[in-house]
């Protein structure tokens, strides 16, 4: 099903035929994610191995582990030097753990609790219900708070997926005139890093859960800003810092309905008083058929997976703005699929 001459456009192979790839692309998602829960790529950093010698560190059956690598070769992923010997490739580069960009966390989480939650979409289309919840009678959140190992994945999954996107914010807007900013669930920190190294005047508060301020202890020191980086640990669902001249909130309205979205929006109205501003670094859905396909199923997965996420159209953060006591001045495109909007007290 995944040899090479159907890597072709649509319009070289027939309708049946491409809808046929897409019906089984998830045999393509799985394969990639038992590689990499294997560790495959690590283990063949130094040079070919063969499936013997890899069944045997890995503890698994050879026979079923060269099936699998062939499957995966054969779309340039790993390469079979000679019979039963298997190499990386530039794509399977990226499944190694201690590489610059790796995606290993991102394989391994998508084939887990991700691809268990994507199998229940029919409960959500269905019902509008979070499906992960629905199978596992918990919200992602909570989960990962409960799992440490599913948790460590996932928050490198994340960190990788938003150190993608971190220049392009950082780069696009002038962060210059602000003299105090709040990163609201800011994480391990590396966003507000990121703006403050850039600007070396400014002073950044760094606000989430106890978790988060803890790990972010190390990135904040080995940056040299840790005298102008105060670190807060709270809930923004119950408060958030005061006083600082402008908020940036990077992905965390996208993972709520709408009626915790505006909460977490109005404690920073509250926070920020009349002169402040506010950033939110989220995708904006295009209307119609401009629509990008990558925003469309992103979409998809916060219906699946979140408690009650999704991402919006412009209209749709006009009216969580206006809701929460802010006008909504600009929207400000990066070069990834994230764009800056900025809103103001009213």
């Amino acid at each position: 099903m995944y040899q090479q001459e159907n890597f072709q456009s649509s319009q070289q192979i027939s309708p049946q035929t491409a809808m046929q790839q897409m019906i089984t692309s998830y045999w393509l998602t799985q394969a990639i994610y038992v590689a990499a829960k294997l560790n495959i790529a690590d283990l063949l950093k130094d040079g070919a191995k063969s499936c013997e010698e890899l069944a045997i560190e890995t503890k698994v059956h050879a026979r079923s582990l060269y099936r699998l690598m062939r499957a995966l070769a054969s779309v340039g992923i790993f390469a079979e030097t000679e019979p039963d010997y298997f190499t990386l490739t530039p794509l399977a580069a990226c499944l190694a753990s201690e590489v610059p960009g790796s995606l290993r966390a991102l394989a391994i989480m998508n084939g887990e609790e991700f691809y268990q939650g994507w199998g229940h979409l029919m409960h959500s289309v269905q019902t509008g219900e979070n499906a992960f919840e629905h199978l596992y009678s918990t919200n992602l959140f909570q989960y990962y708070a409960q799992n440490p190992e599913p948790s460590k994945i996932f928050d490198s999954a994340m960190t990788i997926k938003s150190e993608n996107r971190q220049d392009q914010i950082a780069s696009s807007y002038d962060f210059s005139s602000i003299g105090k900013l709040v990163d609201v669930g800011g994480g391990c920190g590396s966003l507000i890093s990121m703006i403050l190294k850039a600007n070396p005047t400014m002073e950044g508060v760094l606000f989430d859960l106890a978790p988060a301020i803890e790990s972010a202890k190390e990135l904040i020191a080995s940056k040299g800003i840790a005298e102008r980086c105060q670190l807060i640990s709270g809930d923004f669902f119950e408060s958030v810092p005061s006083g600082g001249d402008t908020y940036i909130l990077q992905n965390i309205v996208h993972d709520w309905d709408d009626r915790r979205a505006i909460t977490i929006l109005k404690n920073c109205r509250r926070a920020m008083g009349d002169k402040g501003k506010l950033l939110l670094a989220e995708m904006v859905i295009p209307l119609g058929n401009k629509t990008l396909s990558s925003f469309s199923f992103l979409d998809l997965n916060m219906l699946v997976m979140l408690p009650g996420g999704s991402e919006r159209t412009e209209a749709e953060y006009r009216a969580l703005f206006e809701a929460a006591g802010f006008q909504l001045t600009k929207i400000v495109p990066t070069q990834s699929t994230i764009s800056l909007i900025e809103g103001v007290p009213v």
